[in-house]
């Protein structure tokens, strides 16, 4: 059995990875963090990390970035592998990540649809192919309570084509109160939210005669809670310490 102490508990990734896990005898939650911790659940909840007790063999990071440096420092001190799918970590706060990484194992992805892995595989062909002759464009669309955009995904989207482009491009996100032409070298990046949309990205490579889109919709957060834990499963196969990610895992379950 998988013991997993579930950060972000009472969010809504964090509820449906809980969710899931009590319908699978392989994982159990042992605990939660979670700045609102007054709400009901079947194991304990703390609202500060270092009140923990129970023993863990993995941490599932959905929570928010005002906690990742707790999170990291816990499982540093801990020897805790990491799942880490929180939104929004860039700059000083990837480098913490990054710095981690050399002591622990950190499984960490903006998306854990396995789905979306296949996908970011498609575009890095497709620009390679395509990248010099059309015009690549993302858009994105989520739910209107999302705080960050772009999406990370759109993110990792746009960089697993930028691997395949034989230039730098520029990202350009929303083309806002912009008077001048497109550049050949640029990604334009797209946001959109309203209602209850999960997740839905696409990409188009666009030229003058033809436009080939690649699409990804989530239909279920059920969908990215069992990609969490699969992506528990994998790293604490992997003691290792450094940074792991999706491609990682997809090229595992392709070696089975």
């Amino acid at each position: 059995m998988i013991r997993i102490i579930m950060s972000g508990c009472n969010g809504r990734m964090g509820k449906a990875i809980v969710s899931l896990a009590k319908e699978c005898e392989k994982y159990r939650i042992v605990a939660g963090f979670d700045a609102h911790h007054g709400k009901d659940n079947d194991f304990p909840v703390y609202s500060d990390l270092d009140e923990i007790q129970e023993k863990a063999d993995v941490m599932i990071d959905f929570s928010h970035i005002s906690a990742t440096l707790k999170v990291l420092d816990y499982c540093k001190r801990n020897k805790l592998p990491l799942v880490l799918a929180t939104t929004g970590i860039a700059g000083n706060l990837e480098k913490e990540v990054l710095e981690a990484a050399k002591t622990i194992p950190i499984f960490k992805s903006f998306n854990t649809s396995l789905g979306i892995s296949l996908l970011m595989a498609l575009v890095r062909q497709a620009a390679k192919v395509l990248g010099d002759s059309c015009d690549i464009e993302i858009v994105e669309k989520h739910h209107n309570q999302k705080l960050d955009s772009p999406s990370g995904t759109a993110l990792m989207i746009a960089d697993a084509a930028r691997t395949a482009l034989n230039y730098e491009p520029t990202y350009i996100y929303g083309r806002g109160w912009e008077h001048r032409k497109r550049s050949n070298k640029e990604i334009g990046i797209h946001a959109v939210r309203g209602g209850r949309i999960i997740g839905e990205h696409e990409i188009s490579f666009i030229g003058n005669y033809e436009i080939i889109t690649i699409s990804h919709s989530a239909l279920s957060r059920r969908l990215f809670a069992e990609g969490a834990l699969k992506a528990a499963e994998f790293i604490i196969s992997n003691t290792t310490p450094g940074i792991y990610n999706m491609d990682d895992l997809v090229a595992s379950l392709t070696k089975k």
